[in-house]
């Protein structure tokens, strides 16, 4: 009977070489998940070179609501609108419905959004496996570096969290979703891949360099949006557990950890670094000894029901919203039109600066 080997890391799988792989399902689904984001990212691209043409062509290509999901911030003042009003406002909807599914399948699969779909994640991994053949190993910064440098994430989405829920008011977050800035913020978020600038683009390469090194650098130190959803899925009630009994300290498990959490020492991860990849469970050697479960009950669940629940719940709940609303925003092609001539205008920066 062969043992697969991961290709990407180069650790045994452990496994008959026909059992489920979650690590090769979840490569696939990422490379999904990154196909889609590219198609909204095409067709976006000339649906904004359409209305800058102001027109011109006839009937041009029409928006795809899903470039709402890169207005996460947009998406949060939505939210809080939501929840005071009762009413989701219809400028850009799908920011919030994105934010909200994502937040919801964190706290149901960890931060699965990250490991999963996201492909800032999936470039870093790529990226972090580069780095894993130039040195040979994993690197990490020590524990007095690491845990100050992750608390910038979280400084970040407290910044944030102020700024949304304790300074604006609530006729100032009205007026924040109705502003010119808000509505053409998708278009804008454009332009910063389009016309990147020196500062930015010295930025991207600092960060690439250092995540080649230190794996997941961004993710692990720098993002707000992965701080949130670490805090959302300690909420969870899903464990990944070890059975000391049958654990034979092999440490496979924390060697494949992409977040550096040794597995191999605990009873349960609870960690808001645990992303819910399950690549440790998918290389534990002895059945049963590292499988997932809820809190408080002695049932596992199978790692080949978690994957697929978690790919069902996350693209089936926004193809169910896409169908169903509220997903289109209700801005015109030709209000677009309008906004794009002029946003050089200062009525087009961000409200309060």
């Amino acid at each position: 009977m062969k043992t697969a080997i991961d290709s990407q890391t180069g650790v045994g799988a452990g496994r008959v070489a026909s059992r489920f792989s979650t690590r090769r399902f979840r490569f696939y689904v990422q490379l999904f998940a990154l196909a889609v984001i590219l198609w909204i990212g095409a067709e976006f691209y000339r649906f904004v070179s359409f209305v800058e043409s102001g027109g011109n062509g006839g009937v041009g290509p029409s928006r795809p609501p899903g470039v709402e999901g890169f207005l996460p911030i947009s998406g949060l003042i939505s939210l809080r609108d939501w929840v005071h009003t009762g009413v989701m406002n219809d400028i850009h909807p799908a920011s919030a419905i994105i934010l909200l599914v994502v937040v919801v399948t964190a706290i149901l699969f960890k931060k699965g959004f990250c490991s999963w779909v996201c492909p800032v994640g999936f470039i870093s991994e790529m990226v972090g496996n580069i780095g894993d053949r130039l040195t040979g190993r994993r690197l990490k910064l020590p524990l007095i570096l690491d845990y100050p440098f992750r608390s910038i994430k979280y400084l970040l989405l407290g910044f944030f969290a102020y700024v949304v829920f304790w300074s604006m008011s609530s006729a100032q977050v009205q007026q924040f979703i109705a502003s010119p800035y808000n509505k053409v913020a998708d278009i804008k978020m454009l332009k910063f891949f389009t016309e990147i600038d020196i500062f930015t683009l010295t930025t991207i390469a600092v960060l690439f360099v250092l995540s080649v090194f230190l794996r997941g650098f961004w993710c692990r130190y720098l993002c707000p949006y992965g701080a949130l959803l670490g805090l959302c899925s300690l909420a969870g009630p899903a464990r990944i557990k070890r059975d000391p009994g049958l654990c034979i300290s092999c440490g496979k498990c924390a060697k494949v950890c992409p977040a550096f959490i040794t597995v191999d020492k605990v009873k349960q991860v609870v960690s808001d670094e645990c992303s819910g990849c399950v690549d440790c469970v998918d290389v534990c050697l002895v059945p049963g000894a590292l499988e997932l479960g809820l809190i408080g009950a002695r049932k596992k669940v199978s790692k080949k029901v978690w994957v697929y629940a978690f790919v069902l719940v996350f693209w089936g709940s926004l193809i169910f919203f896409k169908w169903v609303g509220p997903w289109e925003n209700s801005i015109s092609t030709q209000e677009y039109i309008h906004h794009s001539q002029r946003m050089n205008g200062g009525e087009y920066t961000h409200p309060g600066r």
